[in-house]
């Protein structure tokens, strides 16, 4: 084990565990105030902290390991279609924006499901929105845990299990003390890490590749098409690299995760300043990241596993100690993303599940013990299906994106935006939307040379307007 770079991570660690301890504190007393506080941090975040919270969720192991791993094997085109994340936070804070913050302070919204269940009015749209969440964010969660577990078995030298146990027992104790304060007030440390972390490191590797001119003549000469925008085998053409904007642009407003960033924030200022800073750190940080994952070839060339290849650069090009600093972005970025979809799984379970069907008058002492006990379970089931990893995390974690922004988009857009929207339409469009994301990612997958989530959002949009249309004939027959 090498001490000099662990050193590092493990003070990193400990301010994380030092923030949560103190985001405790805050929590008042009442079970509609726990509540608020322990998912929903209250409603008080500022624009800086909503800024950094939105990038480090959605800046996940997808994106600072899976994806610099994907650009070693495809080259530049990757980085190409990984730039369409550019406009992710922007987007979902100017669709949803202050519209959305309104409306569910007017229902007293904690979750995105209390938004559904408020607006249409319907048991199953709930537990349909619920089981989407459970099934869906658990599996973006494993590939979060199996990106945790590779940066430090790549450090540590352990084995895989090893890595994960400590993984996991790292997020569980922060998310299960703090809540959602906590996870705001780590993200924003874990951001700023992240845009200092991945400038760094990008400088090394130009520096160690002998320049951009040197590494750009090496990929060439290994793969013309390492430098083109098509990919390394010429496949990502560009249909598939324009469909991508669905997923990771304008899907993106359907996230869960994401889209209760847009509940906590303070007031229009504090929206306003997350648009900008958001969008100017989601840009560097994308691009750099993937960057170093192309540059990283020449370096560093035949890793098996790509999502090996970011640990392994920073050990290559930097000293020890600055590896461990530079590592510690996508650690921070891998564990902002776990603390955040344990809460929002957790929340599905216990807030839209147990208090609106099973026992509504439930002590606060009881919802407390509830929480916590959900948080530690869903980790220690997220922990066992993290195991047997993928090649690949980022194809997990893709997966999950696109179920759930295949269930979410058009509940939600269609619900603050259109008032014929109705239960019927809700329900349609999530069952159709789920139900064929399934289908074509396991039968047709890329059909018509697009991403898979393309046609079942096209198809949940349709069901949802027929769905509340027919629903409204009805009613005036």
């Amino acid at each position: 084990m090498n001490w000099t770079v662990m050193l590092p991570l493990i003070i990193f660690l400990i301010l994380i565990f030092i923030t949560g301890y103190w985001a405790s504190k805050s929590m008042r007393a009442s079970e509609e105030s726990f509540l608020s506080e322990y998912f929903l941090g209250g409603r008080q975040l500022g624009g800086l902290i909503l800024a950094m919270t939105m990038i480090a969720t959605y800046g996940s192991a997808s994106s600072f390991i899976g994806g610099p791993g994907v650009a070693y094997t495809e080259g530049l085109g990757w980085v190409l279609l990984a730039m369409s994340q550019v406009v992710t936070g922007y987007f979902v804070l100017m669709v949803l924006g202050k519209k959305f913050s309104i409306v569910a302070r007017r229902y007293n919204a904690v979750t995105l499901i209390d938004f559904l269940k408020e607006r249409y009015q319907s048991k199953w749209v709930v537990l349909i929105a619920a089981f989407s969440i459970i099934i869906f964010l658990f599996s973006a969660m494993a590939a979060q845990w199996v990106g945790g577990a590779r940066m430090i078995q790549s450090l540590t030298g352990l084995s895989y299990t090893s890595a994960l146990f400590i993984f996991a027992i790292s997020v569980l104790i922060y998310v299960i003390i703090g809540g959602f304060r906590a996870v705001a007030l780590t993200d924003t440390v874990q951001g700023i890490v992240m845009l200092f972390g991945t400038l760094i490191l990008l400088i090394g590797t130009i520096i160690a590749g002998g320049g951009i001119g040197n590494i750009i003549a090496d990929l060439q000469a290994e793969n013309p098409n390492l430098i083109t925008p098509y990919g390394a085998d010429g496949d990502l053409t560009a249909t598939y690299v324009s469909s991508f904007w669905i997923l990771v642009g304008v899907g993106v407003v359907g996230l869960p995760h994401i889209t209760v960033r847009a509940m906590s924030y303070k007031n229009s200022r504090a929206m306003h300043r997350a648009l900008l800073i958001g969008t100017v750190v989601v840009g560097f940080i994308m691009l750099n990241m993937h960057l170093i994952g192309v540059f990283a070839r020449p370096i560093l060339p035949g890793i098996d596993v790509g999502d090996k290849v970011m640990p392994l650069i920073a050990l290559e090009v930097l000293p020890a100690w600055l590896a461990g600093v530079v590592l510690a972005a996508p650690m921070a970025a891998i564990m902002s993303t776990v603390d955040s979809l344990l809460l929002i799984v957790s929340s599905a379970v216990v807030k839209d599940i147990y208090l609106n069907y099973i026992d509504p008058e439930a002590t606060i002492s009881k919802v407390r013990i509830l929480s916590f006990t959900t948080t530690a379970v869903l980790g220690i089931f997220v922990f066992l299906s993290a195991l047997n990893p993928p090649d690949l995390l980022i194809w997990l974690n893709l997966f999950a994106f696109g179920g759930l922004e295949a269930a979410f988009i058009w509940p939600v857009v269609m619900g603050l935006y259109w008032t014929k929207g109705n239960k019927y339409g809700a329900f349609s469009s999530m069952l159709v939307g789920i139900l064929s994301y399934i289908i074509f990612h396991n039968y047709y997958p890329n059909a018509f040379g697009m991403h898979t989530v393309v046609l079942p959002i096209v198809l949940s949009l349709a069901a949802f307007v027929a769905g509340s249309l027919s629903a409204n004939d009805k009613k005036a027959a």
